[in-house]
């Protein structure tokens, strides 16, 4: 059977490797928290621009829809005129 101060020599043995791995575990943990926080501003960052780049693209789009209503409206008015011309056509070769 060891003697009381063998054991007491191994506790306090044990106790400073438990107290060196408390202190590892602590700064890898100091560490991990910075790391995490340096993550949050980046991803908060991005979820920002992501929130701009999308608010553009529905200002673009809806920017596209009101630029084809116009080629529309322009092709339906040149039409229009097409048939008009016509109709003066007919009104006039009915008159002779």
């Amino acid at each position: 059977m060891p003697s009381v101060t063998d054991q007491l020599s191994t506790v306090v043995e044990k106790t400073e490797r438990l107290i060196g791995l408390c202190q590892a575990l602590q700064e890898e943990n100091d560490l991990l928290k910075l790391e995490n926080q340096s993550l949050s501003v980046a991803l908060s960052t991005s979820q920002n621009k992501n929130s701009d780049l999308e608010e553009k693209l529905r200002v673009l789009k809806l920017a596209k829809s009101f630029s084809d209503t116009n080629e529309k409206s322009l092709d339906i008015k040149q039409k229009i005129n097409e048939f008009v011309r016509e109709i003066d056509k007919c009104i006039v070769l009915l008159k002779k």
